[in-house]
């Protein structure tokens, strides 16, 4: 299966091609929106390795938790570029799926997790065993806190996502037992999206039945709500 993955759930943008290995993939920070380098990336993936969208059999995409505005930029482009070639189907991915992805030579559990804004988290428990992710939890917004409390000090624990880091030093720092993620692998890999597909061809759905799971209300909806109460 020929998959190209676009992932604009975040800070990065990130595209990659596989085929049951990786042929390619690209990661970047800019200060450009995902709207301008996401297209110009896929064109870049598709002439280097030699490929042409009727050969892609899937394009994955990152579908949330995530930038409100990132994670629309991104399937806004996989609709788009499925309209202009039908063949393809699309997947879509949870945001926390494809991180736990990142971390796939780990061996123990995994905490997906992203800052949705002070103190509040977008999370998600994976069991890694020979290289197989297995969902522990569903994706939720919730409290730092109370996301953590399922936790303890002693647990072999892996921490992924943009705020890895920073938990880890304020909620761990003295535990040997709870790791962070590579300094490569802690954020999102478009190429972690191809390997969740192959592994469950499942995610794979039609351009039309891709939707953003933001797991709490956009800024319009919380302003309409406020507007109407």
């Amino acid at each position: 299966m020929k998959i190209l993955a676009i992932d604009t759930s975040g800070k990065i943008a990130s595209v990659a091609v596989s085929d049951g290995k990786l042929l390619w993939e690209k990661i970047i920070f800019t200060k450009l929106t995902h709207s301008q380098v996401i297209l110009p990336m896929v064109t870049q993936a598709l002439a280097e390795t030699g490929l042409d969208y009727s050969e892609l059999d899937c394009i994955a995409v990152a579908d949330g938790p995530g930038s409100y505005t990132g994670l629309r930029i991104g399937i806004g482009a996989v609709k788009g570029i499925c309209m202009g070639a039908p063949n393809i189907k699309a997947a879509g991915v949870s945001t926390l799926l494809a991180l736990a992805y990142n971390c796939r030579a780990f061996e123990g559990r995994i905490a997906a997790v992203m800052r949705a804004r002070p103190k509040i988290i977008y999370g998600a428990v994976f069991e890694c065993a020979g290289g197989e992710i297995i969902r522990v939890t569903e994706d939720k917004v919730c409290a730092e806190d109370e996301f953590f409390s399922q936790f303890d000090p002693c647990d072999h624990l892996m921490l992924v996502g943009d705020c890895a880091e920073e938990i880890k030093q304020s909620r761990f720092a003295d535990s040997k037992n709870v790791r962070c993620a590579p300094k490569n692998c802690v954020l999102q890999r478009a190429s972690s999206l191809c390997e969740a597909v192959e592994d469950d061809h499942g995610l794979i759905c039609s351009a039309d039945d891709l939707a953003v799971s933001y797991l709490q209300a956009t800024k319009a909806e919380k302003d309409k709500a406020h507007r109407d109460s």
